[in-house]
């Protein structure tokens, strides 16, 4: 069945919002597993969660929905090492290439992110599509983009790679535009459900770089993400966390956003913000305990939309980082692409009308003690970097 059509909606844009997806994505090979823990006695072998069902069902719907014609086509290339160097430790480079020409494949550096024979290629390919996004924004040739890409990047760290994530997507972006387009200060905004802590190891002495990352608790990594790290030595403020409880839902990530999202940004005045958008925080997802419901991403793209246009000419990019329900991606993918392009394609999201009835979609008191947290000291580590 074919979407119902595709109708503009809000003000128009000065120009078109870039997507990017290539067929390799789909084809990285995480192998089989029982769930992320590898098959062993008592545990019968599955689909690993990182499979290439979320992605690949998601750009479908973009194509069927008819979103894909209205959106400008975004060629990924291959990152270089140069590119992969400006943030990875070239023993790390090194080793991810070395796993890659084995025929048994490798892990990135945890034990449970594994890739198959040929895998390097698919995460510099991965890199290299944040990358192509970036540059395509900043050229001029669109006014945002989102790179679905694959395998994602927000937990890798400099010297390894951890979280099913091999290389630093948003981050190898960020420095490519600060090398070729003299780009000084960038905000991440991170809401995938687990924390980035690979972005903000990366950035966290660096004060021209505020992350903000909301998160589910001490989901993954079970050591990081707490309210009290906020970066270090010349960075300290630059990092913002909001780790929410488990069972948070809509109305803890609008308050969030109100709260602490919003006037950090307006604070910082960033001139290029990335989103490093998973939709693992949605309600049917195997790897969090949290409720948010599509709608919630489309308000939270919008409004990023409209922060990109007051404080950045609309300089805006989504990277794709996790999610792994496979029936339910889709849907929180099409709305934040509607979102970002100002179109409509007519499709609803067939589970929101039953979750959002779930007990405990409004904010609670001892979610909001959290956000209230996380807000004083967003303020409090602004003002310690002068702003």
């Amino acid at each position: 069945m074919i979407g119902p059509g595709v109708t503009a909606h809000g003000p128009p844009k000065l120009s078109q919002t870039g997507w990017l997806w290539h067929e390799a994505y789909g084809w990285h090979d995480t192998g089989r597993a029982a769930g992320y823990v590898t098959a062993q006695p008592g545990a019968q072998p599955f689909t690993h969660f990182e499979s290439a069902e979320t992605k690949t069902r998601f750009a479908s719907l973009i194509e069927v929905s008819g979103l894909r014609e209205q959106l400008v086509d975004i060629r990924p290339r291959p990152a270089t090492i140069d590119d992969l160097h400006r943030v990875h430790s070239m023993k790390h480079i090194n080793a991810m290439r070395a796993q890659s020409s084995n025929p048994r494949g490798g892990d990135m550096g945890d034990g449970t992110s594994p890739f198959a024979w040929g895998g390097y290629d698919i995460a510099a390919l991965s890199a290299g599509g944040t990358l192509e996004a970036t540059r395509a924004v900043m050229d001029g040739a669109v006014r945002n983009a989102y790179a679905l890409v694959r395998p994602p990047g927000h937990h890798a760290l400099p010297d390894r790679g951890m979280g099913f994530c091999m290389f630093a997507n948003v981050a190898i972006a960020i420095e490519y535009a600060r090398v070729h387009f003299g780009v000084d200060r960038v905000a991440v905004l991170d809401w995938d459900v687990h924390h980035g802590n690979g972005t903000e190891t990366i950035y966290a002495q660096d004060p021209r770089t505020l992350t903000i990352s909301i998160h589910q608790d001490r989901n993954f990594p079970t050591d990081s993400g707490d309210v009290t790290d906020n970066g270090r030595g010349r960075g300290v403020g630059s990092a913002i966390n909001v780790p929410l409880p488990p069972g948070s839902g809509n109305g803890a990530y609008l308050d969030t956003f109100t709260r602490v999202v919003e006037p950090s940004l307006m604070r910082f005045k960033p001139e290029l913000i990335m989103v490093a958008a998973g939709f693992d925080a949605g309600a049917a997802d195997p790897l969090s305990a949290m409720l948010v419901t599509s709608s919630t991403y489309r308000t939270m793209t919008s409004r990023t939309v409209e922060l990109a246009e007051q404080l950045c000419d609309g300089r805006l990019i989504m990277s794709h980082e996790g999610g792994y329900s496979p029936v339910y991606v889709p849907f929180c993918g099409l709305a934040a692409v509607e979102a970002l392009s100002g179109l409509d394609s007519g499709i609803a999201d067939p589970f929101e009308p039953d979750w959002l009835n779930w007990a405990g979609q409004d904010i609670q008191p001892h979610q909001e003690q959290v956000i209230a947290r996380a807000q004083a000291a967003a303020a409090d580590g602004l003002a310690q970097l002068g702003i």
